[in-house]
């Protein structure tokens, strides 16, 4: 079976079907092929998308497009401005902050750039920086909003590889602010060696509390947001619902911006994003069944354990998988089809599963920025309207401090593990 599914998948991606359509159709088209029950379809496709964990997904991207309708993006924005714009290449450090800032908001890249990234660049581009170097700055910081909570890529994960949400949420936080420190430093190091400017901006103390005051209930989020989770008051599904509450409470009661109808044009936003988010999950259901009546994860778990034993050669065989992955996989269906392969060989080699998560989250995010998928690569080059290899080449840099934390997560369980084990941790 798995010959034939694999290769009409691959024919429908060559010849331009949507990821969805190319999963349902070969999953599909092999099911009757083989004589299996056509009912199959619709019932795993059902059953995947009747999921506790997935109904986070949702809320969190109405939550993130609550707050962005607020407008304190911008108050943010000028927030972390006065906080390092004086630094030399200030406003590339901006960038960089403001992404992790907003991360504990939106929890994907794509929202990041979307958010962001116009206003980002142009700012950028005011203060002498090309267009190329900002664009590509813009997009390799939206990576950490995949790997800080809320991040929707690890919710999914969790659901496929059967595994702790709350644990890989907070597997999270280190990483992110690794990457987050890695692209500072690599701003720096350019700042330096091309004499970037230093913002213009002229700081004063009473203009900074009142940014501080009025962005303090929007940064109270990820607060919330993670202390919950510890406390074990809610799961990430009641997470995002309060989150939901929260952004609906500040944006009509703080802020007084949140009218009716920013309401309803978010909510259809977030129905229109669920709607492609879940139509992968559901195809990518069936696709999975068809490869687990194939008995392809028990034989892809055997060769992996006949290769090696030693988690870090496994965790190096999967880095080198989704990097190819990547270039050709949307990331929610790369995610859906290899987790529930792998992680169980990974699990029994000895790898965390926080770590496995992260280290395919992560990998699957470089892919954004990689061609011919590369959907960061498109969402930049539509939002500030730049040709697609401009935008490439203003990104190539940036895979310097993205592969080396790739390369210590893998290398460090630690990393990953560490923090929710302490946290979670009960005397």
């Amino acid at each position: 079976m798995t010959p034939l599914l694999l290769a009409s998948f691959a024919a429908l991606l060559v010849v331009g079907a949507p990821i969805a359509v190319a999963l349902g159709l070969s999953s599909a088209l092999t099911i009757w092929a083989y004589g299996l029950p056509m009912s199959v379809l619709l019932q795993r496709a059902v059953n995947s998308v009747d999921s506790s964990p997935l109904l986070a997904v949702p809320m969190f991207i109405l939550a993130a497009g609550l707050l962005s309708a607020t407008g304190v993006t911008g108050v943010m924005f000028d927030l972390v401005r006065m906080i390092v714009g004086r630094l030399r290449g200030g406003m590339a450090h901006v960038n960089v902050l403001l992404s992790l800032v907003f991360a504990g908001m939106s929890g994907a890249a794509l929202a990041d750039i979307g958010a962001l990234g116009g206003m980002q660049v142009r700012e950028m581009e005011k203060q002498g920086y090309t267009r190329r170097f900002a664009a590509g700055l813009t997009i390799a910081s939206a990576t950490i909003g995949p790997i800080f909570p809320p991040s929707i890529p690890l919710i999914i994960f969790a659901a496929a590889a059967e595994v702790s949400p709350v644990r890989l949420l907070l597997a999270g936080i280190v990483p992110a602010l690794m990457l987050a420190a890695m692209l500072m430093g690599h701003v720096a190091l350019v700042a330096r060696a091309q004499d970037l400017p230093r913002d213009e901006l002229r700081p004063s103390l009473p203009a900074f509390l009142r940014l501080a005051v009025v962005s303090l209930p929007a940064m109270l989020t990820p607060v919330l947001l993670i202390g919950g989770l510890l406390s074990g008051l809610f799961g990430p599904t009641e997470a995002a619902g309060i989150t939901v509450a929260w952004s609906i409470l500040i944006g009509v009661v703080v802020y007084r911006r949140l009218t009716l109808r920013m309401l309803v044009l978010s909510a259809q936003e977030t129905v229109m994003a669920t709607a492609n988010i879940l139509f992968v999950v559901a195809a990518a259901a069936i696709f999975a069944w068809v490869l687990t009546m194939d008995q392809v994860p028990m034989k892809a778990s055997a060769w992996l354990l006949g290769i090696s034993d030693n988690p870090l050669v496994l965790l190096l065989i999967l880095n080198v998988v989704l990097l190819v992955a990547g270039m050709v996989l949307e990331s929610i269906a790369a995610i859906l089809i290899i987790a529930p392969i792998v992680t169980p060989a990974l699990i029994q080699a000895g790898a965390p599963p926080e770590q496995i998560g992260i280290v395919m989250v992560l990998n699957l995010m470089i892919g954004l920025l990689t061609p011919p998928v590369g959907m960061s690569l498109y969402m930049m080059a539509i939002t500030v309207k730049m040709p697609f290899a401009e935008v490439l080449r203003g990104v190539a840099p940036f895979f310097l401090p993205l592969v080396l934390a790739l390369a210590l997560v893998t290398l460090f369980p630690g990393l990953t593990a560490w923090l929710p084990t302490l946290l979670m941790a009960r005397p």
